[in-house]
């Protein structure tokens, strides 16, 4: 059985050692996200501070759309966007990874203190059982804040929360 993590689209692109782990694991990921990795592509504004790192990742942005728009990878994305919270069958990456992309809704449950993708991220952890994966600290001081029901980790403790116990989809 495989771990499983809801995390944004980017954050694939920024850590490639994600596409590498020593066990499977399924990463949750919300649609809108998906969408993020457009504007980011399109964007003059840099993702990273170094001009080397910052080319290296949107040369990865890249090669995940080129993954994602493929025929067979884009029908399955479709899939999910008829029904609010449908899920699209999964997008092998390799023999240990897979991605579940969930056409996930902002409530505004959490009014302004989380922005939509930040309740998408949260809604969609809740909803799947999941922990949130992330490297932004503001995002996880902010999810301690609104008392969120949710596990979350700093990606730079992957590894930890690979050797965790499996979180199962039963509530």
């Amino acid at each position: 059985m495989s771990r499983r993590f809801v995390i944004e689209a980017v954050m694939v692109a920024i850590y490639g050692e994600l596409l590498m782990p020593q066990a499977p694991v399924e990463y949750i990921v919300p649609y809108t996200t998906v969408m993020e990795l457009y504007e980011f592509r399109n964007s003059p504004e840099p993702l990273m501070n170094d001009s080397a790192d910052d080319q290296h990742v949107k040369q990865k942005i890249e090669e995940l759309i080129a993954y994602l728009e493929e025929p067979l990878n884009r029908k399955k994305l479709e899939r999910c966007l008829t029904v609010p919270w449908s899920k699209s069958p999964s997008i092998l990456f390799g023999e240990e990874v897979s991605w579940t992309v969930v056409n996930a809704l902002d409530n505004e449950m959490y009014g302004e203190l989380l922005d939509p993708i930040e309740t998408e991220l949260v809604l969609t952890a809740q909803r799947e059982h999941a922990p949130v994966l992330t490297d932004q600290l503001e995002l996880i001081r902010r999810i301690i804040e609104v008392e969120a029901p949710v596990q979350i980790f700093d990606i730079g403790d992957f590894e930890y929360a690979m050797e965790g116990p499996i979180f199962s989809n039963q509530g």
